[in-house]
C-alpha cells in the first residue's frame, strides 16, 4: 500500500498497470477488480498523454499504450461513466458528423486539462512534456479568444457561416491583399469544406491545418489592414477585445517557454530543461508579457504562477486547473487499497 500511495500520488497510471499484469494485488482482488483498475489506469494514461482522439470511450483498454491484459480477459469493465462523460468534452471528433463536438465546440475544457497536465508534469519533474503542453496551449490559444465571437470552437462544420459568405477574403488564394500565408490560405480554404469530406480527410485537416486555422483567426484580429467582414463584421468592442488578445497570443508563441520546445527531442534539439531552466524561461516570458498583459504577474500558487489567470483573461472565463487525473488517480487507488 505505501507503494500504491507512492505511484497514484505521482500520476504512474502505467507503472501500476504494469505491476497488476506482473500478478500484483491478484490474491486480494478479483479478475473483475482488476480489470477494471486497468481501465482506469489506461484512462488516466490517455488523458495525461493527451491522446484526445479516445477520449470519452468506456473501454480505455482498446490500443492502450500501459499493459492491459487482464482487462482484455474480462468482459463488461469498462471507466465509470463520470469520468467517460467529462472526457468527452475534451474529445478531438474522428468525423465530421459525431454528435458531441469535443474541443470543436468548446476549447475551455481543454484548456483547464491542460493546465492540469501542466502541473501534474511539474511534479513528476517531466520537461518535455510539460513544455509540449505548454505549446500546445500557444497555437490552439486564438482559437480560444475567438470562441465567444464565433459561438464555437473552429468547428469546420460551422466555419462557412462564420468567416465566408460575401465580402470575406478568408481562403481567397487569389486575393493578394489578404495577409495571411499561403499555409493559412490554404488551410483556411480547406476548413470550409472539410466537414463534406471522408473521414481519412476529416482527420488529415485536425491532425495537420487545424492549428494553422488557429493562427489564421490571430492574423485576422491583430494584423490585417485589409478587414474583410472575417473581422469587419463584428462589432467595434470585439475588435478591439479580439486584436489586444490575439497580439499577447501571438507574443506567448514566440516567448522563451514555448522556445524551450524547440531544445526537446521531439523539436530536434536533442535536448531536454531541467526544472530551472523552463523556472527560468516562464519569468522571462511573464515578464515580457506582463508589460502589455498584467494579468500574468497575479500570484495564483500555479507551477508557472500566472499562466491560469492569463488563460482566464484571454478567454473572457474562469480557466483552472480541471481534476479528471487527480480524480481518476483517486478512483484508481480505491478500487486497490
Amino acid at each position: 500500500m505505501d507503494v500504491l500511495d507512492v505511484l497514484t500520488t505521482r500520476y504512474a497510471f502505467a507503472e501500476i498497470a504494469a505491476l497488476i499484469d506482473a500478478g500484483a494485488y491478484a490474491s486480494e482482488r478479483s479478475l473483475r477488480q482488476l480489470a477494471d483498475a486497468q481501465q482506469l489506469c489506461a484512462f488516466g494514461q490517455r488523458v495525461l498523454d493527451l491522446d484526445a482522439e479516445d477520449f470519452g470511450l468506456p473501454d480505455a483498454a482498446v490500443g492502450s499504450n500501459v499493459a492491459h491484459s487482464i482487462a482484455d480477459r474480462v468482459e463488461g469493465d469498462a471507466v465509470p461513466p463520470e469520468l467517460v462523460v467529462r472526457s468527452r468534452a475534451v474529445r478531438v471528433p474522428q468525423s465530421a458528423h459525431e454528435r458531441h463536438r469535443g474541443i470543436l465546440g468548446s476549447l475551455r475544457p481543454a484548456f483547464c486539462l491542460l493546465l492540469e497536465v501542466i502541473a501534474v508534469r511539474w511534479q513528476r519533474r517531466e520537461t518535455s512534456p510539460l513544455v509540449a503542453a505548454v505549446h500546445t496551449a500557444s497555437e490552439y490559444l486564438p482559437m480560444l479568444i475567438w470562441e465567444p465571437v464565433l459561438g464555437h470552437a473552429g468547428d469546420p462544420a460551422r466555419m462557412p457561416e462564420s468567416v465566408g459568405g460575401a465580402g470575406s477574403r478568408w481562403g481567397d488564394f487569389v486575393d493578394r491583399e489578404c495577409p495571411h500565408t499561403k499555409p493559412q490560405k490554404s488551410a483556411a480554404e480547406r476548413c470550409l469544406r472539410v466537414a463534406g469530406e471522408q473521414d481519412t480527410g476529416w482527420r488529415t485537416y485536425l491532425d495537420r491545418q487545424h492549428s494553422i486555422v488557429s493562427h489564421a483567426l490571430a492574423t485576422c484580429a491583430w494584423e490585417c489592414q485589409t478587414r474583410c467582414t472575417v473581422i469587419a463584421s463584428r462589432t467595434p468592442a470585439d475588435q478591439e477585445r479580439l486584436a489586444a488578445r490575439c497580439r499577447i497570443a501571438a507574443e506567448l508563441q514566440g516567448s522563451a517557454i514555448v522556445r524551450l520546445r524547440h531544445s526537446a527531442p521531439v523539436g530536434h534539439g536533442l535536448g531536454v530543461p531541467s526544472p530551472d531552466e523552463v523556472a527560468e524561461a516562464w519569468r522571462h516570458t511573464r515578464t515580457t508579457l506582463g508589460a502589455r498583459e498584467p494579468s500574468v504577474l497575479v500570484d495564483d500558487a500555479y507551477p508557472l504562477p500566472g499562466l491560469p489567470s492569463l488563460l482566464s483573461t484571454l478567454a473572457g472565463v474562469p480557466i483552472r486547473p480541471s481534476t479528471i487525473i487527480a480524480d481518476t488517480a483517486a478512483a484508481l487507488r480505491h478500487a486497490l487499497a
